[in-house]
């Protein structure tokens, strides 16, 4: 063989090993947290935070194959969880669903707590994560709910002129209130994966005087802060990151045009200035939401859009106990994002900040050499931070009354 057959082997092997990062160790989860009662509250239920977390040895090192396996293939051995389907009318004329699953097991303990998951962009809850996540939970005897973002379960129609954006919470709130009345005396804890974090800490930092008081406690996994930073970084191509936004742009265009019949209708384009033949070029998310997004929901340009989205511009006013969670090693998060995030948590009560330095975007598989253990990392310990949620919330409470 070859002098140069070698040399360009030896080259080939150096980049696999620099891709997969097989020279990484396991570590711990860091923390930033002002308030180390809560802290500790969460450390008591879900001891695990204290030891490294160990992804898959062969490829877990790496967030491009983390994030990647997680979207294509989702997770290992997905169960199909049965659920009731909640139709929803709203005033818009807009078809709003959600999927409730019950407790595979009745432990009174448990009775009072219901899980609301808001999935990430274009996911609902079909989506394989959404799908093992609730098994894992519903056989741990908690109810769920998942929130379906409008336009993207296959057999439901769009029945008004929009989808859903990186910004309208009113579908939260709307679900959050049905729930409310159905279940008066539940405790809510809403988890949110990449968009649906944005989305929960949005609303939890919005002036809603009608918000459900059920809601006691809120999670946000893998999230940006800050749409317009967010989808500035992802232009660039350093780290692969312009096929990401890509692959982010290419789905929410074919959701778009999946209902073309309704969100691209004749009045619906002289309505809000649509051109069609601009939406369907849009290379980049930017491109898009300028084309389309921003349009259709009143916004003259994308710099009022993504500040309006942002939950960054609403976080100071979460009165309401949160954990949120990043690796940084995600692809489509930079470290760069994560600063305001660290910062907050340092600052305010009731509120932790937990990353990670492997995991990806949504990945966190755990366990073996090169096939990960079925539940991942990410499943098994969010179960384990209800309780911890649940305990420190009724304490709030306790200490409020007696104050």
């Amino acid at each position: 063989m070859s002098v140069a057959v070698l040399t360009a082997i030896a080259v080939f092997i150096i980049v696999v090993f620099r891709i997969l990062n097989v020279s990484s160790q396991p570590q711990k989860p860091s923390f930033y947290c002002r308030d180390k009662q809560f802290l500790n509250r969460v450390l008591k239920f879900a001891p695990q935070l204290e030891e490294p977390y160990v992804p898959t040895r062969l490829w877990g090192f790496s967030g491009h194959v983390q994030t990647i396996l997680y979207s294509v293939f989702g997770r290992v051995r997905c169960p199909c969880p049965k659920g009731d389907r909640r139709f929803l009318n709203l005033d818009d004329g807009t078809t709003l669903t959600y999927d409730l699953f019950k407790p595979t097991f009745n432990e009174p303990e448990l009775e009072g707590i219901t899980v609301v998951i808001v999935p990430g962009i274009c996911n609902s809850s079909e989506s394989d994560y959404i799908r093992t996540f609730v098994n894992y939970t519903q056989n741990q005897g908690y109810r769920c709910a998942v929130l379906n973002h409008v336009g993207a379960l296959h057999n439901v129609p769009v029945t008004a002129s929009r989808i859903f954006t990186y910004g309208h919470t009113d579908d939260l709130h709307v679900m959050l209130c049905n729930l409310s009345e159905h279940y008066p005396n539940t405790k809510i804890i809403v988890i949110g994966y990449s968009m649906g974090g944005n989305l929960v800490t949005k609303y939890l930092g919005e002036s809603r005087h009608n918000r459900p008081s059920s809601v006691i406690a809120g999670v946000s996994i893998c999230q940006p802060y800050d749409a317009l930073k967010a989808t500035g970084v992802l232009l660039h191509w350093q780290n692969f990151r312009r096929l990401y936004l890509y692959a982010l742009t290419e789905a929410i265009k074919a959701l778009i045009l999946k209902h073309r019949s309704k969100l691209l209708a004749d009045d619906i384009k002289e309505r809000y200035s649509l051109i069609e033949k601009d939406i369907i070029s849009a290379a980049t998310l930017p491109e898009l939401d300028d084309a389309y997004t921003r349009k259709v929901t009143n916004f003259k340009n994308l710099h009022e859009f993504y500040r309006w989205s942002s939950c960054l511009h609403y976080i100071h006013n979460v009165k309401t106990p949160m954990i949120f969670i990043n690796s940084r090693d995600d692809p489509l998060v930079p470290e760069d994002l994560l600063i305001p995030i660290q910062n907050f948590a340092k600052s305010k009560d009731n509120i932790l900040y937990m990353e990670l330095m492997h995991g990806g975007h949504l990945g966190f598989f755990e366990g073996g050499f090169m096939y990960p253990n079925p539940i991942a990392w990410l499943d098994r310990t969010l179960v384990s931070l209800l309780p911890a949620l649940r305990e420190h919330c009724v304490d709030d409470i306790k200490k409020t009354a007696i104050y």
